[in-house]
């Protein structure tokens, strides 16, 4: 009996001694937390969107107490808790402008010509690959399934006759729905931003009469309208750069098309 018990208490002596001296070393070798850290996070409104760029808000306020990130980049949080952050750093706060989503279409039912009908799964990113490239006949424009409205955490976006429309109160910049948008047609654009191009289409002049009654014609008379340069075509479709609309409106006077549009 005694040459079964022997070797059993030689392990537990052994293992008790270096279960010690790892606790020990782990005390003694412990990572303090950074109390900047522990109070930035606690700073953060916790919803942990992304829309700073970081995985969550952990691993955004890691970046900020280590100073690797802005103290202004939570778009849900806004101004009160970049300035909250700023007071924990002793930094001054920089002005957060507010962006919202945006979807650059206008293709309604009714609107945009459907060439199909679609009984597949009702996903976005589902539609986008089957032959045709989804239901309607704008293969640029909105698919209406409303993958975005699932990931926005903000019940900021929904699905109204067959587009996507975002709600400027609800919605805090994160950029998920821009980000999971397999047409790319939502952009995060400044809230003082009110004339906005409503189309993302390449098609031109009848081509486009043909897909959609609401699509950019790529006239170009919008450009030509703007005395501030603000707008300049891409592709087929007119784009308006925010830093140089002084928002006079002669561009969506002018519109053939009626796809700029005053907010």
């Amino acid at each position: 009996m005694l040459e079964i018990l022997t070797p059993l208490w030689i392990l537990a002596g052994l293992g008790l001694v270096f279960g010690l001296a790892i606790g020990l070393a782990a005390k003694k070798f412990a990572i303090q937390p950074d109390p900047k850290f522990e109070q930035i996070r606690e700073a953060l409104p916790g919803a942990n969107c992304g829309g700073c760029g970081y995985a969550g808000c952990d691993a955004y306020a890691r970046a900020v107490a280590d100073g690797s990130a802005s103290p202004s980049a939570c778009a849900v949080g806004g101004a009160a808790v970049s300035a909250n952050i700023a007071g924990i750093l002793g930094v001054e706060a920089s002005v957060l402008e507010k962006k919202v989503a945006y979807v650059q279409c206008s293709g309604e039912c009714g609107v945009a010509r459907e060439k199909m009908r679609y009984d597949g799964i009702a996903s976005c990113l589902e539609a986008v690959v089957i032959p045709g490239n989804g239901p309607k006949s704008c293969t640029y424009g909105c698919l209406g399934f409303g993958t975005c409205t699932g990931v926005c955490k903000f019940n900021a976006i929904h699905v109204e006759n067959g587009i996507a429309h975002v709600s400027e109160d609800l919605c805090v910049g994160c950029g998920a729905c821009v980000s999971v948008c397999p047409k790319h047609i939502i952009q995060l654009m400044p809230l003082r931003q009110r004339v906005r191009v409503q189309c993302s289409g390449q098609d031109r002049g009848k081509e486009v009469r043909e897909l959609c009654a609401a699509g950019c014609l790529g006239c170009g008379l919008c450009v030509r309208q703007c005395e501030s340069g603000a707008i300049t075509m891409v592709g087929n479709v007119a784009r308006i750069d925010p830093n140089l609309c002084t928002q006079c409106g002669k561009c969506a006077e002018k519109c053939p098309a009626k796809v700029i549009k005053i907010l």
